[in-house]
């Protein structure tokens, strides 16, 4: 039997664009001929959805999936919105949600995980799925919290489904309280998550470097005052309250109320329900956030066109 390397299995995926597992067992079955296993995934139609994977993918669904103190939210792209309503998509990402509570968290771990009642992994179940749609298809990202004792309370906006829509939250609540008496402020939480989208849980988790970076304009705005350098530092540390108000979600103002902090919110729920609430995390998904979106210009087409 042909010795089937990693630069083997590179060579042939990026021939044909299709996946690690499908290339290995193609370059298995055709005794490593490169040539052979190109057929072989032709035949199988996956090098025919491979050609699909160069197209940018930055519709699709964020899903949520929660249960006690665990949580898990995924990200499945496609290329339009019209497929975010399929129903097979819709079970998919439904699916792959679920699959995401048992895992650690990692897109590895979860592309490997068996597919329900298919024989194929969550990779596999994919591609077949990409080849039946007719579009790329991509599992972007997965993210997970667990908390004990306490819950994991969920919320997505512009919901197409029960648990699927365009921005998905998760907030991990960390309490005695019961779980009934942690769902209202949970949910109230991630609304508020997915409307304000902070970056940082308290003060203490933001990184130096991105204060050292904050603290830099400011001083160079409050130069332009005239000051002396001791007051100065007074505007520049006064100044910086507004950045903590815009991106650490404790020190934010809560959107249920718009006059509260979220940090004294949580306060007087964990006086409400007779035990201390900390939060423990909170992971916020907006589908195709950070995805690099072609922009058509139609003139320049037409141009094109014409020079031809």
């Amino acid at each position: 039997m042909a010795d089937i390397t990693a630069a083997l299995v590179k060579e042939l995926r990026d021939k044909t664009g299709a996946g690690m597992m499908d290339c290995k067992q193609a370059l298995g079955e055709s005794a490593g001929d490169i040539e052979a296993s190109v057929d072989w995934l032709r035949k199988k139609g996956l090098a025919a959805a491979a050609k699909k994977a160069g197209r940018v993918a930055a519709e699709g669904l964020v899903g949520v999936a929660t249960k006690g103190g665990a949580g898990a939210v995924v990200e499945v792209n496609s290329e339009t919105d019209f497929v975010a309503r399929n129903e097979l998509f819709q079970a998919f990402v439904r699916t792959v949600g679920q699959l995401a509570l048992a895992g650690d968290g990692t897109i590895e771990n979860l592309q490997n995980a068996a597919y329900p009642g298919t024989g194929r992994t969550v990779a596999g179940e994919l591609t077949e799925l990409l080849g039946r749609i007719g579009e790329n298809l991509v599992l972007r990202r997965v993210a997970k919290l667990d908390v004990a004792p306490g819950i994991v309370a969920s919320y997505v906006h512009n919901s197409l489904a029960p648990g699927l829509g365009k921005i998905g939250v998760l907030v991990a609540l960390e309490s005695k309280a019961g779980e009934a008496a942690l769902a209202g402020i949970g949910r109230q939480l991630a609304m508020h998550v997915a409307a304000a989208a902070p970056q940082y849980l308290d003060t203490a988790s933001v990184p130096g470097s991105a204060l050292d970076r904050e603290r830099a304009v400011l001083r160079e705005q409050a130069k332009q005052s005239g000051k002396a350098d001791a007051i100065i530092d007074k505007m520049v540390e006064g100044r910086l309250r507004k950045f903590y108000e815009d991106n650490v979600l404790l020190e934010q103002i809560y959107v249920i109320d718009g006059e509260s902090r979220v940090g004294k919110v949580i306060e007087a729920a964990s006086k409400e329900a007779g035990a201390p609430i900390r939060v423990a995390g909170f992971v916020r998904f907006q589908l195709g956030e950070g995805i690099d979106r072609p922009t058509n210009d139609l003139a320049a087409e037409v141009a094109a066109q014409l020079a031809r």
